[in-house]
């Protein structure tokens, strides 16, 4: 039901072709994102301590995500471009070397982090009992960073392919793993010994292992034949390599120079709000990476979408692709925001029950402040698929750049006490203006309107340029008629 050819792909109606390849991608991401909540659930059982432990890692985490980004998303697109241009072998090439690329410097970031996980830990401010605890999670789940990074390289050809079912179906595997082996791990059940947050860690690590062994069985044709990688495509290509890296390297340095502000922002929490701050950030950090699943489902089908019309030479498609899938989140998001703005004391109680008072009443102003700004959020990711499948993604980079170092972190600085002096790893600012951890989370959303705004803008001013029609070209189609009359159209 959930089919779609590359001919739809390239000649469908968009809204309908565009909602089909989204629909298993939103529900592999909610089912990814369940999975990370999964840990916040039943951590939030055990403690506020707990619950914080997790958070202060997540940015960490996050940030040394950049690296998988690189060949992730990097060889997604060079795939889509391939495939819609009819070169099957040489989008197999680029998913191997994407592959190698993903290993190789997930590996290089891997190793240091898992050895000096407890300074770096440390470096943010927390205090040492909460330090030492983060370290063990974040440790655990960093040596298994590169078997992520090689299964969501190879699951993102499947998505460029237009198999996005394959692609769910790896996730479902995984987050069933992650349901049962948390709460084992987490409290102890018959001979396994009570973990607490470093039982967490194993069971997200265990989730991985299942995810890339499942993708590795789809690649070699076990389980289906779409995309395939056959014997011929294990051949190391340096310019494939080159290729990968020099579209995928922007897209990484948008993710780092994002989670960068967010590592520095959760120490401005910490400082600001003590533990019951730091709660309160997790919950509506991790109630948020699951509203903006549907956006970035979205983006995933936009950027394979955009990819594969651009190759077939259709600009004008690739153009309308950006705009609909826009639409569609945006208005989507609005309804999302309601729900959530009236339900934000009660989401609050499911996920942490025992928080204290005050976290509480953090954790409900900082949903209902993310409940208003989700439409910009979302929009943000399907205006970055048009730049990305035209391989505009020095754009993103610079995107994420004005909006989290020009715009959320100067805001949030406002937060540290007039007393105090921020500091991580070896940053250092003045006092701020004691305005509380509240300006943190209102520097989040604001960022996310006038970040939507901003790149809105830009994006109309590009496409009137002929951006999608110069990338038609490089993709190996010439400009059509009518779409170098008229910019994109």
């Amino acid at each position: 039901m959930l089919d779609v050819s590359q001919e739809e792909i390239t000649d469908g109606p968009i809204g309908r072709v565009l909602l089909l390849l989204a629909a298993p991608l939103v529900a592999q991401n909610l089912v990814y994102v369940a999975n990370a909540l999964i840990d916040t659930f039943w951590l939030g059982r055990v403690s506020e301590d707990a619950v914080a432990a997790v958070g202060l890692s997540l940015p960490i985490q996050s940030l040394l995500g950049a690296t998988v980004v690189v060949a992730a998303v990097g060889t997604q697109i060079l795939v889509a471009q391939r495939v819609g241009s009819d070169d099957e072998a040489g989008a197999r090439r680029v998913a191997v070397n994407g592959s190698l690329v993903a290993l190789a410097i997930t590996v290089a970031v891997a190793v240091p982090v898992v050895l000096f996980a407890e300074e770096l830990v440390a470096a943010l401010g927390a205090d040492p009992t909460l330090a030492a605890t983060t370290a063990t999670y974040l440790a655990i789940v960093i040596a298994v960073l590169p078997v992520g990074a090689v299964g969501d390289t190879v699951e993102n050809c499947f998505t460029a392919y237009g198999d996005t079912r394959a692609v769910l179906h790896v996730s479902v595997a995984s987050v069933l793993v992650n349901l049962v082996a948390a709460p084992v791990l987490i409290f102890g059940v018959g001979p396994v010994p009570e973990l607490g947050v470093a039982g967490a860690a194993l069971g997200t690590v265990l989730a991985g292992i299942v995810g890339l062994t499942h993708i590795l069985a789809y690649a070699g044709g076990i389980y289906r034949d779409s995309f395939r990688l056959t014997r011929e495509a294990f051949v190391l290509d340096v310019s494939a390599l080159r290729e990968v890296v020099s579209v995928g390297l922007p897209l990484g340095g948008q993710r780092g120079v994002s989670e960068l502000v967010r590592v520095l922002v959760v120490s401005l929490v910490a400082i600001a709000g003590g533990a019951a701050g730091v709660a309160a950030y997790t919950v509506g950090a991790r109630v948020a990476t699951l509203a903006i699943v549907p956006a970035l489902g979205m983006q995933q089908a936009a950027q394979s979408m955009i990819g594969q019309n651009l190759g077939a030479d259709e600009p004008g498609r690739a153009r309308r692709t950006t705009t609909v899938g826009t639409g569609i989140v945006v208005t989507g998001f609005l309804a999302l925001g309601a729900v959530q703005f009236f339900f934000a004391g009660a989401i609050t109680d499911l996920l942490a029950p025992d928080l204290t008072a005050t976290g509480r009443e953090l954790s409900v102003l900082y949903l209902q402040l993310l409940a208003v700004t989700y439409w910009g959020l979302g929009g943000t990711y399907t205006l970055l698929a048009g730049f990305n499948g035209a391989s505009r993604t020095r754009t993103s980079f610079v995107a994420d750049a004005v909006k989290y170092w020009g715009i959320r972190f100067p805001i949030a600085v406002a937060a540290v006490p007039t007393t105090a002096t921020f500091g991580a790893f070896g940053v250092a600012i003045a006092p701020g203006l004691g305005w509380g951890v509240e300006a943190v989370f209102w520097a989040v959303a604001v960022s996310n309107v006038v970040g939507f705004l901003g790149l809105g803008a830009y994006f109309y001013y590009t496409t009137r340029q002929g951006m999608f029609v110069n990338a038609a070209e490089r993709a190996g189609g010439g400009a059509s008629d009518d779409g170098a009359a008229t910019g994109d159209d």
